[in-house]
């Protein structure tokens, strides 16, 4: 069979960054090849998604020649060496903006990169752009007034999730060879569960956010963010969290961990997700020893989740949208539900207001600090050869700005649909969601694998065994 240019093209968007790494390696293709190929992709799909905020196309494409010259002189070096890759708006690229997708930050040029954008150049990734965020990456929508709404490519009447939605959506839809995310609140994992792709939230102190906006100076918050990659492939988040990692994964063979499947509960699950989860546990059980219970303190971690992120209010971000003055927030909330015309999004402000609501008391908070404390000491322990096999959200992708209201909602229904992801960030663990199956629509439905600091090669080497037995990514079409 003849490969014809757009065949050429349609491979190379489905390949992922190990596999188009190993090519350019060989010089079977080029990196400026390979750059042109997925900017071209970028141009075509964006306009239906809107995932791409900013480029650096002409950037991209000379320091593809560069590496194109470093392979003909035989100086090449990097695991990702002259591949496209895109970046989340909120880590710094130098040279580029991070707005955190406020008007009022609309003008913030970038000198210098962030640390995890720094080892990603090391290893010869070249960047195309920077992907969408919901205003100061503060809900599960992707939506702000800079640059408007990222839609799902599976359906574009369909939430793409947040805050990392525009990344999760252009990977999805081929529009890089991998990406990287952020998640202190499913922020990596909504949108790779909702778009179909492979997304891993890092451990607690893991990955360091330096140079990633909006800062977490908070202790409590910062136990809970996670910085990890958005790919095609298991094989490539483990790449790439290794090269972003403090310390690379540790060797951890994952043959006698047990693998505890969440079982039927209160919590709500649409009926093909409990059919996926169920199918999980008959395949997991024919290999490893399994079991079905609720996790240690699961139902709890919602409400926990949702005090330390109401910490002092949210003042921090309250101040940076808003400046000083607090009747800033109110009043916008309401010109915006009235008028459209405020300078700041309503699913911002509204969920400013909640943080207020829902502040903890210095009382209160030295209760969580000993709750958690004594948590992480038992999660230890119960985590060290065990594997938490568990769905990111209770369905697939609803239309926009459904999850929204679920989450912030004045009747605390986030206590019933977020602990499956506040979980991993209550206890700040590591968390890798892979696109298991999908419903009866075809959006794709994801699964996440939870265990210990340390155990991050366990869960990479389970994901890889999941991939070769059910449905893995696959390139939306548009």
């Amino acid at each position: 069979m003849l490969n014809t240019p757009e065949l050429v093209d349609s491979l190379v968007l489905d390949l992922d960054a190990a596999e188009l790494a190993q090519l350019i390696k060989e010089k079977k293709i080029s990196s400026r090849k390979a750059v042109e190929i997925y900017i071209a992709q970028l141009n075509r799909i964006n306009p239906a998604i809107n995932c791409l905020v900013e480029n650096r196309f002409e950037e991209a494409l000379q320091e593809a020649d560069y590496a194109d010259r470093g392979l003909a002189e035989g100086t090449a070096e990097g695991a990702l060496w002259g591949v496209p890759i895109s970046m989340k708006e909120a880590f710094h690229v130098s040279g580029m903006k991070t707005t955190g997708g406020l008007l009022g930050r609309k003008e913030k040029t970038m000198e210098k990169d962030a640390e995890v954008v720094r080892k990603l150049r090391l290893e010869g990734a070249v960047i195309l752009g920077k992907s969408n965020t919901p205003e100061l990456c503060f809900c599960q929508e992707t939506d702000n007034k800079l640059y408007g709404r990222t839609n799902n490519p599976r359906d574009i009447k369909r939430t793409a999730g947040g805050s990392s939605g525009g990344e999760a959506a252009l990977i999805a839809v081929g529009g890089a060879a991998a990406g990287l995310g952020s998640d202190i609140g499913g922020s990596i994992r909504f949108p790779s569960h909702f778009n179909g792709v492979v997304g891993f939230k890092s451990g607690k102190g893991q990955v360091s956010q330096e140079g990633s906006f909006p800062e977490v100076t908070q202790e409590l918050q910062e136990r809970m963010l996670g910085i990890g990659p958005i790919t095609k492939s298991v094989k490539d988040a483990r790449l790439l969290y290794n090269i972003v990692a403090k310390n690379p994964a540790a060797n951890r063979e994952f043959d006698n961990f047990v693998m505890n499947v969440l079982p039927d509960s209160n919590y709500p699950m649409a009926d093909h997700t409990r059919r996926l989860l169920d199918a999980v546990f008959q395949k997991v059980s024919s290999e490893f020893e399994v079991e079905r219970e609720m996790p240690p303190y699961f139902g709890d971690s919602a409400t926990v989740w949702q005090e330390i992120m109401s910490i002092n209010g949210s003042a921090e971000a309250r101040r940076e949208a808003y400046g000083d003055n607090t009747r800033n927030l109110y009043n916008s909330y309401l010109k915006e539900r009235l008028t459209g015309k405020s300078e700041v999004h309503r699913y911002l402000s509204w969920a400013l207001i909640g943080a207020s609501l829902f502040k903890p008391s210095d009382k209160r908070l030295d209760k969580i600090r000993e709750f958690l404390q004594h948590g992480d000491h038992i999660l230890e322990h119960y985590l060290r050869e065990r594997i938490l096999i568990m769905p990111v959200y209770h369905k697939t992708a609803p239309k926009h700005g459904v999850v929204y209201r679920e989450i912030f909602s004045i009747r605390k229904s986030f206590r019933q649909y977020l602990p499956y992801v506040a979980y991993a960030n209550t206890w700040g663990l590591p968390s890798l969601t892979l696109p298991l199956g999908s419903d009866e629509k075809g959006l794709p439905i994801g699964i996440q694998l939870i265990s210990s600091n340390g155990n991050e090669e366990a869960l990479f080497q389970l994901g890889e065994w999941l991939e070769q037995n059910f449905r893995t990514y696959k390139r939306a079409i548009l």
